[in-house]
């Protein structure tokens, strides 16, 4: 397998990752454990999920993989998102601090692990100021919960703003 830098840091990822998406929804437990089998016999070291896919099964199915073989998880990279809504509850989705750090807490459980190593924001969020994404994930970050942080799905414009606000704010800038 080859091997590459995950951008800046010093993180080195599988050039090809395996995608949970369609664990639980079209994949069985079983299922998704012979692919996520599969997939580490072969030297992949990302997983990458989110927390709305299968609203949390496909979180699980690789949470319960970790945990079958507890020597795994220290070799693999876990990447979640954030975004999607739970619930229909008002304030269950989007990218507010409040969202965020619920969202967060749910992840770990359902993966079963103390930590994510990139936690990607899934959607741009046009409600959410950047200041508050940014101190909720800094907080994460202070935490020791999240490692990395990532986005999913943003123009370049988009994550130009983004850095902006980051940097504004004398926060780092991932």
């Amino acid at each position: 397998m080859e091997y590459r830098q995950l951008g800046r840091a010093g993180l080195r990822v599988s050039a090809v990752l395996l995608g949970g998406w369609n664990f639980g929804k079209v994949t069985t437990e079983r299922e998704s454990h012979a692919l996520l089998d599969r997939a580490y016999e072969a030297g992949i070291n990302v997983i990458d999920t989110a927390n709305k896919y299968g609203r949390g099964v496909s979180e699980t199915h690789i949470g319960n993989w970790l945990a079958s073989d507890p020597g795994r998880r220290d070799r693999m990279v876990i990447a979640t998102k954030v975004f999607g809504a739970m619930s229909d509850w008002p304030n269950d989705g989007r990218l507010s601090a409040r969202h965020i750090r619920q969202a967060v807490e749910g992840s770990l459980s359902r993966l079963r692990t103390d930590r994510i190593d990139l936690y990607q924001l899934h959607h741009v969020d046009r409600c959410t100021p950047w200041e508050e994404i940014w101190q909720a994930m800094d907080v994460l970050v202070d935490q020791g919960k999240v490692l990395y942080v990532g986005t999913s799905n943003h123009a370049g414009w988009q994550l130009a703003q983004g850095q902006e606000s980051a940097l504004k704010h004398g926060r780092s800038v991932w």
